[in-house]
């Protein structure tokens, strides 16, 4: 029997793989890069039950048009003659609606309260592993009445939804943070919510997986695939030639690209994102999100990242770094006492987070081909989502029923 062969070795490709090992299958993962540091390994590493609103909601639009003369900004897209910027853009704002919001609601909300249990037992399946797993709930500080307007409708719609959300005062705030001033008008905690270190959670994935027998083949790019009668029968890449008796592709930001070898149109923009870690002086206890500015804060100890910006960059991998100085400047903007030190660039992580244009994920068979799925599009959810995504992948090529409805995140929606 030939193995199944993933595609992709970001979080969503080795969750894929742990949850087909569990299921006995022959895996080998083929990724593009070295498989050390990619879009997974510097993340906020949020797991948010809460976030049930689609990057394509209304408001982001107006926002957008206004964040779009800043280069500091949280959202930017720089524009460009570029036809599938043009494409994607389009389809971003026709999604930008009530109606598209209140249909995707359930849909993220049972994907990521499916994704919080698998990570409760994974946990527990593999006690002694220090992923720092922090399950203390998230806090939306907020300064102004505009954005206070905005969160206090929020947590009643989550509300709604069954999902917990505390309307904290500043007072609250500072019993939650005591050991350092939180310039914050109010904040919102949603208890439901946990982070852990991505970059821990990662290596022992692959550690894991390795010594399971699943096979890992990096530095290989993708050129195309061979198929017949419906199936895909081939991977080929730069490298060598790698026969598979099943493929998933979850190549994150590169996944429309793989998706357009196959005849598939997957319209996809890379987000890319930024973080650093700092010495947390004096200690930030809370995972937050910098309201205003979209800035996350991770907490870790000794230390705390600090990343944000979403930047519809495509594939460009490089550092702009004066957005990253729009997250620097804003942490004493919150945390007046932090000591900050701005990050040299050999500090500074980066990632492409796969954007769709509706903001919901692509998971499910691809379409035309009888044993091709894919994972891919989850945005700057990917961490949050990948457990659930790769136990429906795995049931989907298992054969089984899938857990959740998928008929928001079909593969050929566009």
């Amino acid at each position: 029997m030939k193995p199944t062969i993933i595609v992709g070795g970001g979080i969503i490709g080795l969750f894929t793989a742990y949850f087909l090992n569990q299921e006995g299958a022959e895996v080998t993962i083929v990724d593009k890069g070295d498989l050390e540091s990619n879009c997974s390994t510097g993340n906020a590493g949020m797991i948010v039950p809460s976030h049930i609103i689609p990057l394509a909601a209304p408001g982001m639009i107006s926002k957008g048009i206004a964040w779009m003369f800043s280069s500091k900004s949280p959202f930017y897209i720089h524009p460009r003659l570029d036809r599938k910027l043009l494409e994607w853009s389009w389809l971003f704002f026709r999604s930008a609606n009530r109606s598209h919001v209140e249909k995707s609601i359930p849909y993220l909300k049972n994907l990521s309260l499916l994704s919080k249990s698998l990570y409760q037992q994974f946990r527990d399946a593999h006690q002694g592993t220090d992923l720092q797993m922090l399950e203390k709930g998230l806090m939306m500080l907020y300064q102004t009445a505009e954005v206070e307007k905005e969160e206090m409708e929020f947590a009643h719609l989550a509300r709604q939804h069954g999902l917990e959300a505390e309307v904290l005062t500043k007072a609250d705030i500072q019993r939650i943070e005591p050991n350092l001033e939180v310039n914050a008008r109010g904040a919102v905690l949603f208890p439901g919510d946990a982070h852990l270190s991505p970059s821990a959670l990662y290596g022992f994935l692959k550690k894991h997986l390795k010594s399971r027998g699943v096979v890992f083949k990096s530095l290989l790019k993708v050129k195309g695939f061979e198929s017949k009668a419906g199936k895909v029968t081939a991977l080929i890449t730069d490298g060598e030639r790698i026969e598979g008796e099943k493929f998933i592709l979850c190549g994150g930001a590169w996944s429309a690209e793989l998706a357009g070898m196959l005849g598939i149109s997957m319209p996809m923009m890379g987000g890319k994102g930024y973080s650093f870690l700092q010495n947390n002086q004096p200690e930030i206890r809370q995972a937050s999100i910098l309201t205003e500015k979209k800035v996350a804060v991770s907490p870790y100890g000794h230390q705390v990242r600090f990343g944000g910006t979403m930047e519809i960059a495509g594939t460009d991998e490089r550092i702009n770094m004066n957005r990253v100085r729009g997250i620097f400047e804003s942490i004493n903007k919150y945390y007046p006492g932090f000591q900050s030190k701005f990050p040299n660039e050999a500090e500074i992580w980066k990632g492409l987070r796969p954007c769709s244009p509706d903001g919901l994920p692509y998971i499910g068979p691809a379409v035309g081909y009888q044993n091709v799925w894919i994972g891919s599009g989850h945005g700057m959810m990917g961490i949050s989502m990948a457990p659930a995504t790769g136990k429906i992948l795995t049931d989907l090529h298992q054969g089984y029923a899938s857990p959740l409805d998928l008929k928001a995140f079909e593969v050929g929606r566009f």
